[in-house]
C-alpha cells in the first residue's frame, strides 16, 4: 500500500521534472522573483540612511542576479535545479553575514574580513546578541527548497528518465543549441541591467566611489548586494593576484615624499622645550575596550560613573578633542594606528593581512633605544593574528590568556582586575626601562557584568544594553584606580610615563538610549562626534603639564606624542602623527578618519554615503551648525591623500622599500667619502 500511495507522486515529480526540463527559464525565473525578493528584504532590514532601494537599484540587483545565474542553462534539469538551490543558500548565508557584519561593524563583510573569519566562533555572545527574529524571514523559502534538493538527489535521477521513457528525445545539436542561446540572451540581459546603470551613477553621481574604495556601503549604494561581493571579489583577486606590481615607481616615490614630509614636521618640533624632558622614563600604556569620551565627568543616579579617571584627569595631560581612527579591524586598527601610526587599511585588519610587512612602531623603536618591551592581552594569542604582528612589531614578549590565571571570570575572559593586578606582578619585576601595553577587556560587548560589580544605580536604563555598558566602564574605571594604586606602591609612578586612550565607539546603536543618557536629543555631528571621541590621558612623572588640552588629536599621534617627550627622533620614521603635547599646539592641525571624515576641531565633514564631496555636510563645531561646504572642501584632498599614501605604503610593504634605498644612499655616500680620503 505505501509502495502506491507514493507512486503517483514519483509520477507527478517525474513530470514536473520533464516540464521543468522542456521550459528551460521556468526554474531560473522562479530562483530569480525569490533572489529579488530577499534583496529587497535585505535592503529593508539593513536600513541604511539614505540608501532605501529605488527602481535603478532593482534593475541592478536583478541584473546581477541574472549574472548570478545565468550558467545553469547549460546544466540538465536535475544539476540545474540542486544548482540554483545551492546559489540560494550561498546567496542567502551571506546577506545574512552581511546584516550580522553591519550591525556591529556598520559596514558590509569583505573578503579580507573573511580571511579573519576563524574569529566567529570566539565572539560568542557578542553574536546572539546581533540576531533578530525577524532575520529569519531570508530563510522562509528553505523549508521548500532544500527538502526538494534531497528528494531530487535520492529520486530525481530515476523518475526523470522514467517520464523520459514515453517522450521523443531532441538531438544533441538541438539541446545544445538551445542552452548557448537561452544563456547567451540571460547573460546580455544581465549585463546590461547592471553595467549600464553603474557606469551611469560612475559617470555622475557615483564620481571616484569605485577609486576611493572610503567605504563598502559606498559601493553598494551603486552596485546592490550581490554586485557589492562581486566587485569585492574582483578588487581582491586584482589587489591581489593579478597586480604584483600595485604601485609604479613614480607612485613609490610620491608616497615616499609624502611620508618624508611628516618626518619634518616631527623634526622641527625637536626644538620644543618638552622634547626629550622625560628621557628615560618608562612607558605603560592602556588601551581601554569601547571607552568613549563622553563618560568622562558624567554621573548617574548621584554617582560619578568614572570617579577615578576624573581624579587622574586633574593629575595629567587630558586630551578632550580625541578621535579613535579604527575601520574594521576595531580592536586591533586602535592597537596598530597607536602603536605604529598609520592609517587602518579600509576592507579587514592590518593584522590579518598586513602581519609581515615593514612598520616604525613603537615597540620596535624603544626595543633599538634599549627598552624591555612587551604586551598584555588576556585571550586568545592567535585573535586578530596578535601572535604574529607583535612578533613583527618586536615585543620581547607576549601575555596572551595562557600567561594568566582565569580567577575572575568577566565577559569574554579575565576581569580587568585581576589582569591588572597580575599584569602588574610582572612588570614590577621588568628590567627598566620598559615599554608595556595593556589592552583590556571588560569592557567589550555586550557587557556582561556579574551582579557584585553592579553598583550603579540606573534608574530607567536598568536592563538596557546602555545600562550595562555604563556598568562595565564603572568597572573598568575602579580597576585602573587600583592599577594606580599599584603603580605607587612598586615605586613605578614617578618614574613612567602612563598612556590611557579609548580604542573605538561602544557600538550601541540605539540612539535613544544614548539621548535618554545624556538627556538631550543630538544631531547628526553630535552623534558622529560622539561615535568618534575617545579619552587620552597622558601623566608625567611628578604630575607635570596638568590640565586639559582642547587640541585635536587622533591616535595616531599618541606614538608621536610619547617618542617627543622621550626625546626620540622620529624625523626620520614613516609615520602619519605628530606630537600632541607640546609648549604650543600644531597649527593647522587635522584629525582624517578612514571613512573620509575629517576635523580641525573647528569644522567637522561629513562625507556622504554616494562618495560625491558636495554631497557630505560641513558642521561648524562651535555654532554647531551646518555651514558653507568651502569651510571644508580645501582641506578634502589633503585627507583623501592621507588614506591614499598610506594605503599605498601599508598594502604594498613600501617602508621596507624605503629603508633599502636610505641603506643603499648611505652606503653609495660612505663610498664617496672613502674614496674622496
Amino acid at each position: 500500500m505505501l509502495w502506491n500511495d507514493q507512486k503517483p507522486v514519483r509520477r507527478s515529480m517525474g513530470m514536473l521534472l520533464l516540464g521543468l526540463e522542456r521550459f528551460k527559464v521556468i526554474d531560473l525565473l522562479l530562483f530569480v522573483a525569490v533572489m529579488v525578493a530577499k534583496l529587497y528584504l535585505f535592503s529593508e532590514i539593513l536600513h541604511v540612511a539614505n540608501m532605501k532601494m529605488t527602481r535603478t537599484d532593482a534593475i541592478i540587483e536583478l541584473g546581477a542576479v541574472l549574472l548570478f545565474s545565468f550558467w545553469t542553462i547549460w546544466l540538465p534539469v536535475r544539476g540545474r535545479i540542486i544548482s540554483l538551490i545551492i546559489l540560494n543558500v550561498i546567496a542567502t548565508l551571506v546577506l545574512y553575514a552581511d546584516i550580522i557584519y553591519y550591525r556591529y561593524f556598520q559596514d558590509l563583510i569583505s573578503i579580507p574580513v573573511l580571511l579573519q573569519f576563524s574569529q566567529v566562533d570566539s565572539l560568542g555572545e557578542s553574536i546572539g546578541t546581533l540576531l533578530r527574529a525577524k532575520d529569519f524571514i531570508l530563510f522562509l523559502d528553505w523549508m521548500i527548497i532544500v527538502p526538494f534538493a534531497i528528494y531530487l538527489l535520492r529520486h530525481g535521477r530515476s523518475e526523470l528518465r522514467r517520464a523520459n521513457e514515453f517522450r521523443r528525445k531532441p538531438a544533441i545539436w538541438q539541446k545544445t543549441a538551445v542552452r548557448v542561446v537561452l544563456s547567451a540572451v540571460i547573460f546580455g540581459i544581465g549585463t546590461s541591467m547592471v553595467f549600464t546603470n553603474v557606469n551611469e551613477a560612475k559617470r555622475t553621481w557615483g564620481q571616484g566611489i569605485f577609486e576611493g574604495n572610503w567605504w563598502n556601503l559606498s559601493i553598494y549604494n551603486v552596485t546592490g548586494a550581490l554586485g557589492f561581493h562581486g566587485y569585492d571579489i574582483y578588487r581582491y583577486v586584482k589587489q591581489n593576484w593579478l597586480d604584483a606590481e600595485t604601485v609604479t615607481a613614480a607612485q613609490a616615490l610620491e608616497a615616499k615624499n609624502w611620508i618624508e614630509a611628516r618626518g619634518e614636521v616631527r623634526g622641527a618640533l625637536e626644538l620644543d622645550p618638552l622634547y626629550g624632558a622625560y628621557a628615560g622614563s618608562n612607558v605603560l600604556m592602556v588601551q581601554l575596550e569601547a571607552f568613549q569620551n563622553f563618560m568622562i565627568h558624567q554621573t548617574i543616579g548621584g554617582q560619578e560613573i568614572t570617579p577615578h579617571l576624573n581624579d587622574l584627569i586633574g593629575q595629567s595631560a587630558y586630551f578632550s578633542e580625541f578621535y579613535h581612527q579604527t575601520a574594521q579591524g576595531r580592536t586591533s586598527d586602535a592597537d596598530f594606528t597607536a602603536n605604529c601610526s598609520m592609517q587602518p587599511v579600509s576592507n579587514g585588519s592590518v593584522f590579518i593581512q598586513y602581519a609581515p610587512n615593514e612598520f616604525d612602531c613603537m615597540s620596535s623603536t624603544l626595543k633599538a633605544n634599549d627598552y624591555g618591551t612587551s604586551v598584555f592581552h588576556a585571550y586568545e594569542g592567535g585573535f586578530w593574528n596578535r601572535n604574529t604582528m607583535y612578533n613583527n612589531m618586536k615585543y620581547d614578549q607576549f601575555y596572551s590568556l595562557k600567561h594568566f590565571t582565569l580567577d575572575e571570570k568577566i565577559g569574554w575572559a579575565l576581569g580587568d582586575k585581576s589582569f591588572f593586578r597580575q599584569s602588574l606582578d610582572v612588570i614590577s619585576e621588568q628590567k627598566q626601562p620598559f615599554y608595556s601595553f595593556l589592552i583590556t577587556l571588560s569592557s567589550h560587548y555586550p557587557f556582561t557584568m556579574p551582579a557584585k560589580e553592579k553598583s550603579l544605580s540606573l534608574g530607567e536604563l536598568n536592563g538596557t544594553i546602555m545600562g550595562d555598558y555604563l556598568q562595565s566602564i564603572h568597572y573598568v574605571d575602579a580597576a585602573l584606580g587600583e592599577l594606580v594604586d599599584r603603580m605607587k606602591a612598586e615605586g613605578l609612578w614617578d618614574n613612567t610615563i602612563l598612556v590611557m586612550y579609548g580604542d573605538h565607539d561602544n557600538s550601541i546603536k540605539d540612539w535613544s538610549l544614548l539621548e535618554t543618557f545624556l538627556g538631550k536629543p543630538l544631531n547628526d555631528v553630535e552623534r558622529q562626534m560622539m561615535l568618534r571621541q575617545v579619552p587620552l590621558l597622558v601623566h608625567l612623572p611628578r604630575s607635570e603639564h596638568a590640565g586639559t588640552y582642547a587640541n585635536v588629536g587622533g591616535q595616531l599621534d599618541v606614538t608621536p606624542t610619547v617618542m617627543h617627550l622621550l626625546g626620540i627622533s622620529t624625523a626620520n620614521q614613516h609615520l602619519i602623527g605628530t606630537p600632541l603635547l607640546t609648549e604650543k599646539p600644531l597649527a593647522g592641525k587635522k584629525v582624517v578618519l578612514r571613512n573620509g571624515a575629517f576635523t580641525d576641531g573647528t569644522v567637522y565633514y561629513i562625507p556622504s554615503t554616494d562618495g560625491i564631496v558636495e554631497n557630505g555636510a560641513c558642521w561648524n563645531i562651535p555654532s554647531n551648525t551646518v555651514t558653507d561646504m568651502n569651510a571644508c572642501i580645501g582641506a578634502i584632498d589633503s585627507s583623501r591623500t592621507e588614506l591614499n599614501m598610506s594605503d599605498q605604503i601599508v598594502m604594498n610593504n613600501l617602508i621596507e622599500d624605503f629603508k633599502e634605498q636610505s641603506a643603499t644612499e648611505a652606503r653609495g655616500g660612505n663610498d664617496t667619502e672613502t674614496a674622496a680620503r
